[in-house]
């Protein structure tokens, strides 16, 4: 019977406190959705009495030329994805390799844990914008015969470099986060050091660092932009190429448009699978 009593109390404390938390749920939320309102009028009613407003509305927000070059922008942005497509598995297999050379523990691969160490360090050091410069423009210029002289090409190695540098410290920090019991248990189940890293230490590892991963393909995907500086006409060129034809600025806009439709729901997608680990982890 008391028992019975103090489940009772329980649940009924337990009823409360939920309730509880939706009434704070619905109080914040209604606090947020008033600010952002005001902030948004705010700015829906300062920013046309500025005095050069009229200039800048026709320079950057002229929807004639948005809906004109709209189209050819999309088709541009293609290319930006097909970049991003191939230089995605290339960064993942450079990266992991040099995760797994940095973190070599056979006094016989010391010489590749340098190297890693030294890999790293040079390519996450260098602006990703300087080192497409340097190899778009140095490469070619060895007088390399086609295909090999492409900007496409060397534009997509610097951004493997650069990228494969920094999904390495990724990996590797999740390999170093699993637990040392992990990897005795496995060598006392009688597994080779390969087949430990193999099939206990690395799927966990990858799995722990997916969502670190995501946010970095989607700076992947915006830097891809950056290789039109050595040539190719992708949607940055294009843009800048209608911004010249038009004397308009629009055509930058509609970019920045195309790349949010595709940066805002994968950088959303990273914040789930963050929270998702965050919350299996606690």
């Amino acid at each position: 019977m008391a028992a019975r009593s103090h489940r009772r109390s329980t649940d009924q404390v337990s009823t409360r406190r939920a309730a509880y938390e939706a009434r704070q749920r619905r109080r914040a939320n209604v606090i947020a959705g008033v600010s952002t309102f005001g902030v948004l009028a705010l700015l829906l009613v300062l920013v046309p009495l500025a005095p050069g407003w009229q200039a800048v509305k026709a320079s950057f927000f002229d929807g004639e030329v948005f809906l004109r070059t709209f189209p050819g922008l999309l088709q541009a942005f293609v290319l930006d994805v097909a970049i991003f497509a191939w230089s995605v598995p290339l960064i993942f297999a450079l990266g992991l390799a040099i995760a797994l050379a940095r973190g070599a523990r056979n006094p016989a691969l010391f010489p590749l844990r340098i190297f890693g160490a030294v890999y790293v360090d040079l390519f996450r050091g260098i602006p990703v914008v300087l080192l497409v410069y340097l190899v778009g423009f140095g490469i070619p210029g060895l007088g390399l015969p086609r295909p090999w002289n492409s900007p496409y090409i060397w534009g997509t190695v610097a951004l493997v470099l650069t990228y494969s540098a920094y999904v390495a410290e990724v990996l590797r920090s999740g390999i170093e986060s699993i637990h040392a019991s992990q990897r005795n248990a496995a060598i006392c189940l009688g597994l080779s050091e390969r087949d430990t890293m193999r099939y206990v230490i690395l799927p966990q590892a990858i799995r722990r660092v997916v969502p670190a991963n995501m946010n970095m393909l989607v700076a992947l995907q915006k830097d891809v932009a950056l290789l039109s500086f050595i040539g190719p006409v992708e949607i940055l060129r294009q843009a800048g190429i209608f911004k010249s034809l038009l004397a308009n600025f629009t055509p930058y806009v509609a970019a920045a448009i195309i790349f949010l439709c595709v940066t805002v729901p994968a950088t959303r997608y990273a914040d789930y699978l963050l929270n998702k680990d965050r919350n299996a982890r606690s």
